[in-house]
């Protein structure tokens, strides 16, 4: 695939710390080393990181995004959407603890081992990151501690998702994630297919290089309907 698509790619591995919290669950696993680990698990030489998360669709030069000025701060995440009103009743952060916690910061899209949310997009200055010795105190709560590792707030349009944000925004997003949806809870493959409109033909096209490849008959010779 790298070679057919023209990029290169590299793999990287860091043994969970005997001193941390063991997690047992392996989703759990997953989210952990999406954050707890950025300022040991890279190589010094680089020197900033955006993450993308696999379910989610790029309509835009991911560049504009490198090249963003995030203020000298070492994380920049989207903040929740706010638009959708019939997804009122989940947005907890409005309340209770983490209402007096946040004191007016906005409680951005990312993930608290303790709770099951998401962080599908996400920008990481390395430099500043190791400089500021973040990762000591990240091994905390994310959102808990952006006091101590101040995020910058990316514009909405970076991160978009039906779950959140109301319908009127969906034209101006620049990436679209596959978020689960606590009141549908429909299966992300049957959500892809009803709110990407290009995601079947990505898929076809995704799967039919996958057969190629491994010397299958494509099980379903055409692009599934939207």
């Amino acid at each position: 695939m790298a070679q057919e698509y023209g990029f290169d790619y590299e793999l990287v591995t860091y043994k969970w710390p005997t001193w941390l919290h063991k997690q047992t669950e392996k989703q759990r696993i997953i989210w952990a080393y999406k954050i707890l680990f950025l300022d040991v698990i890279f190589p010094i030489s680089l020197e900033k990181v955006i993450f993308v998360d696999a379910d989610q669709v790029v309509r835009a030069d991911m560049g504009e995004l490198y090249d963003m000025d995030i203020k000298g701060r070492p994380l920049a995440y989207t903040p929740f959407c706010d638009n959708n009103k019939d997804m009122d009743g989940y947005r907890f952060w409005r309340q209770g603890f983490w209402r007096e916690h946040l004191r007016g910061r906005p409680y951005h899209i990312r993930f608290a081992i303790t709770i099951k949310l998401y962080n599908a997009l996400y920008v990481v200055d390395l430099v500043k990151f190791r400089e500021t010795a973040a990762g000591d105190n990240l091994r905390d709560l994310p959102n808990y501690a952006q006091h101590t590792v101040p995020i910058f707030s990316l514009p909405q349009e970076w991160l978009w998702c039906e779950s959140w944000c109301g319908n009127a925004s969906k034209s101006r997003a620049k990436t679209i994630d596959l978020c689960n949806n606590p009141m549908t809870k429909e299966p992300k493959l049957q959500g892809a297919r009803r709110i990407v409109s290009e995601w079947t033909d990505l898929d076809f096209e995704a799967r039919k290089f996958t057969a190629k490849i491994l010397g299958d008959e494509l099980e379903n010779p055409d692009p599934l309907p939207s």
